[in-house]
């Protein structure tokens, strides 16, 4: 059974009828609201990445440290 394109026609425009629908119900962020989250975003990813070189730093320095130590050790 093959849908006529009137009958798409009527189906897309109900589609985009009840998406209008439900985005007037949605309560939208604020403006000031929506600055104020990304700069936690920003900072806090900011944060994180120093966190994790900080970490990566650490493990570099441990397992060249071993490096060295076991070298002197065996030769």
């Amino acid at each position: 059974m093959e849908i006529s394109s009137t009958e798409r026609k009527v189906k897309k425009e109900n589609y985009f009828r009840q998406v209008q629908k439900e985005l007037k119900k949605v309560s939208w962020t604020s403006k000031k609201d929506l600055y104020k989250y990304t700069k936690v975003v920003i900072g806090s990813t900011f944060l994180f990445g120093l966190g994790i070189y900080g970490v990566d730093m650490a493990v570099r320095g441990s397992l060249n440290l071993l490096s060295y130590v076991s070298a002197f050790i065996g030769g």
